[in-house]
């Protein structure tokens, strides 16, 4: 292992760190739960240690930290459009659940100058993608406790996973899965959602947006703007979105009076209008579906400012009340292109309204991604990327597909880090939505849908926690029945469907599916 080691503080108050690092962090069996702590923090107590480096995560287990939760992030970034440098200070309210005498963030290749925790210098390093930080003085259970963290990042580096997306005249972030934290330092896992603040200083002349509503706009000294922001709704890590560049702003009403609003480059902006437009008819049609009012305090597009085909791995990224799009895509027409506007949508919902407990349960975002975008594609009329026309011709020939997926891919909600983002957990995800409302009936699956989304609204929740409301809603024990569907290796008869039939596994078949090699998004039925 290769480490960079930057010491702020006398060596002594690093005392032990060798051995540690010879060692490791001892590995949660899952990530918690929304509301749950760690056992060192249900025991109370204690000689301070140092906080576990990891949440436990089956899908990547080096992501996240424990010994605290995060409540708050303040972001404060300035942009250099001479050195293409970003100057940053990222300020965390945290909570410890446990004696700390030492915790850690995620971080990477950020270039970190300084760390205060409540306001005193704290001894730092950072070793592979972890910043660690010592505080001056242990921190006690239940604390909380302000952290800054002063930084430089430069969007252009070569790392080994990145969320920064360089634009001729700025950058946008794709964060997920695992990389908000080669932006600012975190606690880089879906299951601690915070409130977030961000100021982004730019040349006049250029926009810096993000998340939520816009608070306030300064112009300093220098030829510089800062613009600042603020989310009414906490959010995960990977749904966090910083751009700066040549944008325009374009408002428009969407149902119930929520405000919509797009971040289009300035040079494209008559182009792309016809897709814009689009967006409070989507909105309308989920709220109808789902029988919930959209819940966030905006929505809109970023067609993001790069026409570069390796710019990012995929069409469309639902970073909380903004999705991220490459501009192209959505120069097509309405039929090319709404199915998958509605996929990154019905995200606001599963996915950023209800996010993750752990990257393992994939599947409840891009499952019903999908399943809400082709339903809005078939009641259009538009064929899919198949020729199809209905759920249950698709549904079918995905069920026929099922057994080689689980040898290939593995079960619905049991991925790695290589297959995550592969068909499994799209289409396969679909199918198993499918069989629960051909065996439970339409009205009552959506009670389960609206049930599980205000259940956990503003909060992280898992596959068990979808199970355990469909047991609870239908009356009916469904938990040997979804966890066939989700975790079994071989494909369950179709509820209503006794005559469709499994294709025998090829065992060296290729897997077309499957977007090998990284973090594609690529595999939505909705393209």
């Amino acid at each position: 292992m290769r480490y960079r080691t930057r010491v702020t503080a006398p060596a002594a108050a690093l005392l032990g760190t060798a051995t540690v690092l010879a060692t490791g962090a001892p590995a949660l069996a899952r990530p918690f739960s929304a509301g749950e702590k760690s056992g060192a923090a249900r025991a109370g107590g204690g000689t301070p240690a140092p906080g576990p480096e990891t949440l436990g995560d089956p899908v990547y287990p080096a992501l996240g930290n424990d010994g605290y939760r995060v409540l708050a992030y303040d972001l404060d970034l300035a942009y250099d459009a001479t050195t293409l440098l970003v100057d940053a200070a990222a300020t965390l309210r945290i909570r410890t659940t446990q004696d700390l005498s030492r915790f850690s963030l995620d971080a990477l290749g950020l270039d970190v100058s300084a760390v205060r925790v409540d306001g005193r210098d704290a001894a730092f390093e950072q070793a592979d993608e972890k910043l660690r930080i010592t505080p001056a003085r242990p921190l006690c259970e239940r604390d909380d406790v302000t952290v800054c963290v002063t930084y430089t990042a430069d969007p252009r580096r070569t790392l080994p996973h990145t969320a920064w997306v360089p634009t001729p005249d700025g950058f946008a972030i794709c964060p997920q899965p695992n990389s908000a934290h080669t932006v600012f330092p975190c606690n880089d896992h879906p299951s601690d959602k915070a409130d977030f603040t961000f100021r982004i200083t730019v040349p006049s002349g250029l926009r810096g947006v993000a998340n939520g509503l816009l608070t306030c706009v300064e112009d300093l000294p220098g030829d510089r703007t800062a613009y600042a922001y603020r989310s009414r709704s906490p959010i995960a890590t990977e749904l966090v979105q910083i751009t700066v560049g040549d944008y325009v702003i374009k408002d428009r009403p969407g149902p119930h009076g929520l405000p919509l609003r797009d971040v289009v480059p300035t040079a494209r902006a008559a182009a792309l209008e016809p897709a814009l437009a689009l967006t409070p008819g989507l909105v309308t049609w989920l709220e109808d579906r789902l029988g919930a009012a959209f819940p966030f305090e905006t929505y809109g597009l970023l067609p993001c400012n790069s026409d570069d085909p390796n710019a990012f791995d995929f069409t469309g990224l639902e970073t909380q009340t903004l999705t991220l799009y490459k501009p192209n895509f959505l120069l097509q027409a309405e039929p090319k292109i709404g199915s998958h506007m509605m996929h990154e949508l019905v995200h606001s919902y599963f996915g950023n309204l209800v996010s993750p407990a752990g990257w393992a349960d994939l599947w409840l975002n891009e499952g019903h991604a999908d399943f809400y975008g082709l339903l809005y594609r078939y009641e259009r009329g538009w064929p899919d990327s198949l020729g199809l026309t209905t759920m249950e011709a698709r549904m079918k020939d995905t069920y026929a597909r099922g057994d080689q997926w689980r040898h290939d891919s593995g079960p619905v909600a049991a991925p790695n880090e290589v297959d995550l983002f592969d068909s499994q957990r799209y289409l396969g995800g679909v199918l198993v939505l499918y069989a629960l409302r051909e065996l439970v009936g339409e009205d009552a699956f959506h009670t389960v849908e609206r049930t599980f989304l205000d259940r956990f609204r503003r909060r992280s929740a898992s596959t068990e926690d979808y199970i355990a409301v469909a047991t609870e809603v239908t009356g009916q024990d469904l938990s040997g029945f979804l966890r066939d569907w989700l975790y079994g290796t071989t494909t369950p008869r179709m509820p209503g469907h006794p005559d469709w039939t499994v294709t025998p596994v090829t065992p060296a078949l290729a897997t077309p599916h499957s977007l090998r090699g990284g973090h594609h998004h690529e595999n939505s039925a909705t393209l």
